[in-house]
């Protein structure tokens, strides 16, 4: 185990750095349109237009990868993500700041896809849990220190424009001076939103709710805090705090779901979630300390829904579909996310700052009730029939999961093989 994490440690340390500045941009980047007066639907708008360079990452990025490989695309790709940190603070103009996060976007989703196809390419069955599980730490711990980044200045000037565009710039250190060998990327089948539908309408409604909540928190999150009241210190306190409560909570709420009925866990925690949404909006600018709590509760069970539909999906699909039903899953994400904000930030426009998490409310219940027409439609599997749950980053849209979940298929496939396997016998 310590000669692979030895393997993929300058990736990881690259990762890290990676998310480290990303969480701090996004947040930055909704204060700063506060204070540039920008309007909820232009906020939005910007938002939305990340996730659409996600999504159309997703598609487009392995195609970069594949054509110059992994280290030189995550090498272009960072000095994009560079060079759209500094822009907004040049030009101060929406229209401009929502091309540079789409561009930012499209990278974030190249540089995911390579580390991730990485990792997967470095372990083995017998210790792909504990590397995967290394990269969720690094995932969670860097995007909730990103935050605390904040306060070092004021968001009004360029200083923390240009720390970000500094960190972004030195993730490219240890990924370009690492002697490991990098993998090649495979091209992969897409599967059709109706078959993904028979297979699982819950998993695919989970998916999509993920999406449509948990990019809401990522892009507007600042925005809520800053329109409550908040210092600069306290927004960065109150976006860490349910980042890290996400991290807190993905393994025990994974080990229950592999457990019980998992349909029950989801109907759970979209129910519980919607009520912190709801506490959240009552404690808004009232008691802070309790606006903490609520915030690391509803950070710790929103960034699970994914993971659990997931995990419920595949209960119920085909195992030599699984890649194509992961890829689905990710798109009806992905078209969550690129949603979610555009309609949030209208609700932000209508009702004020608490409008984003009654939004988050009305989404979470309204999974919540379709878990329960659901379990009333379709009996659970047995437990013994039921796949493991892998926890997996619930607030952003990784292409990469697209690969590794065709390398864990190939393991598994070749592990209950006796004689030789030829490459198209696995592809």
């Amino acid at each position: 185990m310590l000669a692979t994490i030895l393997t993929v440690l300058s990736l990881l340390l690259s990762y890290g750095l990676l998310l480290l500045g990303n969480g701090l941009f996004a947040t930055l980047l909704g204060v700063r349109t506060q204070i540039e007066g920008f309007s909820a639907a232009s906020v939005g708008f910007i938002v939305t237009a990340y996730f659409t360079g996600l999504l159309v990452g997703a598609f487009q990025a392995p195609r970069v990868v594949a054509r110059v490989g992994h280290i030189r695309a995550f090498a272009a790709f960072a000095s994009i993500m560079s060079v759209t940190a500094l822009l907004p603070v040049l030009i101060i103009y929406p229209a401009l700041w929502a091309m540079t996060r789409m561009a930012s976007g499209f990278c974030m989703a190249g540089m995911i896809l390579v580390t991730e196809s990485w990792l997967n390419e470095r372990a083995t069955n017998a210790n792909r849990g504990q590397v995967l599980s290394l990269y969720m730490i690094t995932n969670y711990f860097a995007a909730g220190c990103g935050q605390l980044l904040l306060p070092i200045s004021d968001p009004s000037r360029f200083h923390l424009f240009s720390l970000a565009s500094i960190i972004f710039s030195l993730s490219l250190v240890p990924v370009l001076l690492t002697r490991a060998t990098a993998p090649i990327p495979r091209p992969l089948e897409r599967v059709r939103f109706n078959e993904l539908w028979r297979t699982s309408p819950l998993g695919f409604m989970g998916a999509l709710c993920a999406g449509l909540v948990n990019s809401v928190f990522h892009g507007l999150g600042a925005v809520f805090a800053h329109g409550i009241g908040l210092t600069i210190t306290q927004t960065s306190t109150f976006m860490a705090t349910a980042i890290f409560g996400g991290l807190a909570l993905q393994w025990p709420i994974g080990r229950l779901s592999d457990r019980v009925d998992r349909r029950w866990i989801l109907v759970g925690v979209a129910a519980v979630t919607a009520l912190a949404c709801v506490g959240v909006v009552v404690a808004a600018g009232r008691y802070t300390p309790a606006l903490y709590v609520l915030a690391a509760l509803y950070g710790g069970l929103s960034f699970t829904v994914y993971s659990l539909s997931a995990a419920h999906t595949n209960d119920f699909s085909d195992p030599a579909r699984r890649v194509q039903t992961a890829s689905a899953l990710l798109v009806a994400y992905g078209l969550g996310a690129t949603m979610g904000p555009l309609i949030a930030s209208i609700a932000m426009g209508g009702i004020g700052p608490r409008g984003l998490f009654m939004y988050s409310a009305a989404v979470n219940l309204f999974l919540a009730l379709f878990g329960i027409y659901r379990m009333r439609r379709r009996a659970s599997k047995a437990r013994e029939e039921r796949s493991e749950m892998i926890n997996l980053p619930g607030g952003q849209f990784t292409s990469g999961k697209l690969y590794a979940s065709m390398r864990d298929q190939m393991d598994r496939d070749l592990a209950q093989m006796t004689g030789a396997v030829r490459p198209k016998d696995w592809e």
